[in-house]
C-alpha cells in the first residue's frame, strides 16, 4: 500500500476544510455584489425609467428643461425629436434625450390665502396675548 495512515488523515481533513473555506470564501464576494446592486444599479434604473416617463409626457405647449439648462416652451413632438421655443419666434430641433425635466408651474395654495385673510382684523384690535 502505497499510502500511509498518516497520509490518509492529512488528505481527509484537507478535503473537508476545503470545501467549507470556499463557500466561506465565496460569501462575502456575494455581499459585496449583492450591496453594490441594491446601491447602486437599481437606483440608476430607476431614475432611468423616470426619464423615459418625463419624456413620453412631453406634449405641445408644455414648458420643459433641457439638461443643458435651457428653459423652452414645446412647439412639436416627433418620434425622436421635439421643436422647442426658445423665445418668441425662434424654434430650435432637440433630441427628446436632451429633456431634462418638464416644468409645472405652481399651484397656489388656497390655505394660505385663507390663512392671510384670517389674520387681518379689521377693528384694530391687538391679538390677544401680544401685551400691546
Amino acid at each position: 500500500m502505497p499510502f500511509s495512515s498518516n497520509t490518509l488523515i492529512v488528505l481527509a481533513a484537507s478535503s473537508g476544510n476545503g470545501k467549507g473555506s470556499s463557500i466561506a470564501g465565496l460569501l462575502p464576494l456575494l455581499l459585496i455584489v449583492a450591496v453594490v446592486y441594491m446601491l447602486f444599479l437599481r437606483p440608476a434604473r430607476a431614475r432611468q425609467r423616470a426619464a423615459r416617463q418625463t419624456r413620453t409626457e412631453v406634449e405641445p405647449g408644455v414648458e420643459v428643461t433641457t439638461t443643458a439648462g435651457l428653459i423652452a416652451t414645446v412647439v412639436a413632438v416627433d418620434d425622436d425629436t421635439v421643436t422647442l421655443e426658445v423665445a418668441p419666434g425662434v424654434h430650435s430641433r432637440y433630441v427628446k434625450a436632451a429633456i431634462g425635466r418638464v416644468n409645472t408651474p405652481p399651484e397656489p395654495e388656497e390655505s394660505a390665502m385663507a390663512d392671510d385673510a384670517d389674520d387681518a382684523d379689521p377693528s384694530g384690535d391687538t391679538p390677544a396675548g401680544t401685551g400691546a
